[in-house]
């Protein structure tokens, strides 16, 4: 069965590389008004012309409210992606309180406060908000402490908000990736640990980027009318062993 998002808009923070990047596209080929946030202040090169920019930087007060006056002036939104993410892999006693902040406010805190925005923008009309987890909201990896925290807690805050916007015919779901093929996992990875993590994986493989998009996809689409709540993990199977 084909999606369409014929005359919706759909917006991906953290939607220029990676992950956010496959969501941004399969919206895009879909039919969406697409539109994704970035550090950059310019546009990427190499992102497509059809998909609007606007930059974000979630560590700061003045750029999430510059962005939300952005949002506002939007004629509606159909579909919110919550994307944009960083990682600190560190021991514990390295990590100081500046980086733990850095990692909620750009992971959790940030979300917060555009889901409270959304809640009145999407208003009678309703809508989708997906918020892109991980599996280390499920389980646990020595070094990745902060990491781990925000993204439990972002678990936590689609459960929640799946509540309180329940009765605004607002559906929130948490897709949780595993461990996914793209630039940033070649560039921290070797080629031997790609296999080595691979044999761990039941699948026996990474998952590719448009995978996890075509489940964000569904979720923020008509077929999805009954699900909100839920931290949905894809992995391969590889929380399961």
């Amino acid at each position: 069965m084909n999606i369409s998002f014929n005359d919706k808009t759909v917006v991906v923070t953290g939607g220029t590389k990676g992950i956010g990047k496959a969501i941004a596209e399969c919206f895009l080929g879909s039919g969406a008004n697409v539109i994704v946030t970035g550090r950059s202040i310019n546009k990427p090169l190499d992102l497509d012309s059809s998909i609007g920019y606007i930059p974000l930087n979630l560590e700061s007060n003045v750029s999430i409210e510059e962005f939300l006056d952005y949002l506002t002036s939007l004629q509606h939104i159909d579909a919110f992606v919550n994307n944009a993410g960083i990682n600190l892999i560190d021991e514990l006693v390295n990590i100081n309180d500046a980086d733990f902040d850095s990692v909620m406010a750009v992971n959790l805190r940030g979300p917060f406060i555009i889901c409270r925005h959304l809640a009145g923008l999407m208003g009678t009309e309703g809508g989708k908000i997906v918020n892109i987890g991980s599996i280390w909201s499920k389980i646990t990896k020595k070094g990745r402490v902060s990491y781990i925290a925000s993204k439990a807690g972002l678990a936590g805050l689609t459960r929640g908000l799946s509540t309180d916007l329940a009765g605004k015919n607002i559906l929130v779901n948490a897709v949780s990736p595993g461990f996914v093929e793209t630039e940033l996992t070649r560039k921290s990875l070797s080629k031997t640990e790609i296999i080595e993590l691979t044999e761990k994986i039941p699948l026996n493989r990474l998952a590719q980027a448009i995978e996890i998009a075509n489940f964000v996809v569904f979720l923020c689409s008509d077929l999805n009318s009954f699900m909100t709540g839920q931290n949905l993990v894809i992995d391969g199977g590889y929380t399961n062993v």
